[in-house]
């Protein structure tokens, strides 16, 4: 597979990348390569030199919870957390919008996952400028202070935060989930017509469906402002779900194969005594 293509280098027009995409055995696939992240996680927790930071975005139903579900499930519990970034939080609002998410990103390590992330802070908020009024910014006195000059500010310090965390040892990777409208359709029906997932249905999907052409115009242009060589988004296509969930874990894979992680070794003076301990421990 070649995930180069995916990767985004220059610009991205979303409108001429693929939804679609079909991976042969793509289930039987995932399951290889979710067990080899997880080994090299393995090595990356012990040797704690590096943190890696995935992060999910994609239209409502575009398969992230489940994404994370079937590429995670092996790994060491101790190294992975998942982050689903919610409406901010009383305490969040009288910080910087980058704060909630600094303080939840990876120790050394660890992998952290943000099922949606820091972007929605030019995302949902550039497609409903009006929240930001919660943030109580000194500068915004009307919606006219939400222009694309204050989103693409935004975006520079999300460039400058990614920077800072990479050269202190923070691998990231972005995957956007391209999902398309007529997937996302079948997708709402299927909650409203199968009891068992109605809990997963909110009017409020419907509402923002209808407003679907500025957030594709808002995710172009905030991936291609954002997508840099130590922090890349890939547009992965999203309406084939196991094809989709391989693509995301091979991506991750050849990212982890570039470093070189090592398990620590015992200082030399237990590596000395190591047969005294066996011996000690044979003859209680």
């Amino acid at each position: 597979m070649n995930i180069e293509k995916y990767k985004v280098n220059g610009e991205v027009k979303l409108k001429k990348k693929k939804t679609l995409e079909y991976i042969e055995d793509a289930e039987k696939k995932l399951k290889k390569v979710r067990k080899k992240i997880a080994d090299l996680q393995n090595t990356m927790y012990a040797e704690g030199k590096y943190s890696t930071l995935i992060c999910l975005q994609g239209m409502d139903t575009a398969g992230k919870d489940s994404l994370v579900r079937e590429v995670f499930k092996q790994f060491n519990v101790r190294g992975v957390e998942v982050h689903s970034f919610k409406v901010p939080t009383e305490l969040e609002l009288k910080h910087d919008f980058l704060w909630r998410h600094y303080i939840a990103l990876p120790a050394k390590g660890k992998v952290g996952v943000f099922n949606r992330t820091h972007y929605e802070n030019v995302l949902v908020t550039r497609v409903h400028p009006e929240y930001v009024f919660s943030e109580n910014i000194p500068t915004v006195k009307s919606l006219e202070d939400l222009n694309d000059e204050f989103y693409h500010d935004r975006m520079d310090r999300i460039n400058q935060f990614e920077k800072h965390i990479a050269a202190n040892g923070t691998i990231i990777l972005k995957f956007f989930l391209h999902l398309s409208k007529e997937e996302q359709k079948n997708r709402l029906l299927r909650r409203l017509n199968i009891p068992e997932k109605n809990w997963k249905f909110s009017a409020g999907d419907l509402k923002e469906r209808k407003l679907w052409n500025k957030y594709q115009f808002c995710y172009e242009d905030a991936i291609n402002r954002t997508s840099t060589d130590h922090a890349p988004w890939y547009v992965i296509p999203a309406d084939d779900k196991p094809t989709a969930r391989f693509i995301v874990a091979q991506t991750i894979l050849e990212a982890f194969e570039k470093y070189n992680f090592k398990e620590p070794t015992l200082d030399k003076k237990l590596l000395d005594k190591i047969n005294e301990f066996k011996e000690e421990l044979n003859n209680e």
